[in-house]
């Protein structure tokens, strides 16, 4: 890309040449990537940073490490199956250069679909759940976006591990299929036609004033709303802009409960982990992706030189699953 803009006008298929790792680097041989919001938004050049140009988008992806430029964790992770996790773009490409650190080797039994989307929803979802907010059991978790990937994982993660979740959708047929999936309570809430007292009277309804944990995609008004909801202490962390409007809210909102929102975003909160806390987390994703919890549905797949068309179809509304380029064997 040499352009922001919007994806059908300024997505390329070139050939370039194969990059050389230097200190510290790997080259990864890609074998898939999927198409998340944040890589389309980043194409756009509304996402919360701007790579320099030209750049190859794709945040996330899995492929085989064939190449160390130098040091002792790539010659480690050398013809490794990795996820990766590249925080400047680049994995839509058939040959990647990332930081060693910013690879992590996945285990056999997960397929290549699911190590391709192993960092951005699983772990995301994961961190936000257990180590961010450590909703506790029994405890309600309030989220936007339910519908979503992520969303639909942390449902199913509140069956595993006790807590209860609230789950706010904008389509009226996804309520019965999400409360089908384990949804404790799921409430078609549209801020355009709603008022945000609406929505604070129905969580009210359902938790009193116990919702102490959310999370929120969305952000604009629907955000704002959430945060209403917020019981004594809590706290919403807002890891998605769907809705690119400003979240308004009074700060009295906030001050008479001692409540707060938090920005989360996975890259530099995994920056900060140790390699062996890396590890840790790794084997406890992993084993939720295994056992169904926290596993992708994946629905379209292309090649990589069909990204336009991929792009278009992850965007379409009510597709079933993430659109994934399937880059190698």
């Amino acid at each position: 890309m040499t352009a922001f803009g919007e994806p059908a006008e300024v997505l390329q298929v070139g050939e370039l040449e194969t990059p050389v790792p230097g200190p510290g680097e790997v080259r990864v041989r890609m074998l898939a990537s999927p198409i998340n919001p944040s890589d389309v938004m980043t194409i756009r050049g509304t996402y919360g940073r701007r790579p320099a140009m030209p750049f190859v988008p794709g945040y996330e992806g899995v492929g085989i490490v064939e190449e160390n430029g130098g040091g002792l964790l790539g010659a480690i992770r050398l013809k490794k199956r990795v996820a990766v996790l590249n925080s400047i773009t680049g994995n839509w490409a058939e040959q990647a250069v990332v930081a060693a650190t910013s690879v992590v080797p996945v285990p056999s039994s997960l397929s290549t679909q699911q190590a391709a989307t192993f960092f951005i929803n699983p772990v995301t979802a994961y961190v936000m759940v257990q180590r961010v907010l450590n909703v506790p059991e029994g405890g309600w978790l309030l989220q936007t976006a339910a519908g979503s990937q992520l969303g639909r994982m942390v449902i199913r993660l509140g069956r595993r591990l006790g807590f209860r979740t609230i789950n706010i959708v904008r389509r009226d047929e996804q309520v019965a299929e999400l409360a089908e999936l384990g949804g404790d309570h799921v409430l078609s809430f549209r801020p355009e036609e709603q008022p945000a007292e609406e929505l604070a009277s129905l969580v009210g309804e359902i938790a009193g004033e116990d919702v102490r944990c959310a999370i929120d995609a969305v952000g604009g008004p629907l955000g704002a709303a959430v945060a209403g909801c917020l019981g004594a202490g809590g706290r919403m962390l807002c890891y998605g802009t769907l809705d690119e409007r400003p979240m308004e809210l009074s700060p009295r909102v906030l001050m008479t409960r001692g409540a707060s929102v938090e920005g989360f975003w996975l890259g530099p909160w995994m920056k900060n982990l140790g390699l062996l806390s890396k590890l840790g987390l790794i084997r406890t994703v992993a084993g939720l992706v295994t056992d169904g919890v926290l596993e992708s549905e994946i629905g379209a797949t292309f090649p990589l030189d069909q990204v336009v068309e991929a792009v278009a179809v992850s965007e379409s509304t009510g597709r079933g699953g993430k659109v994934l380029l399937e880059i190698g064997e």
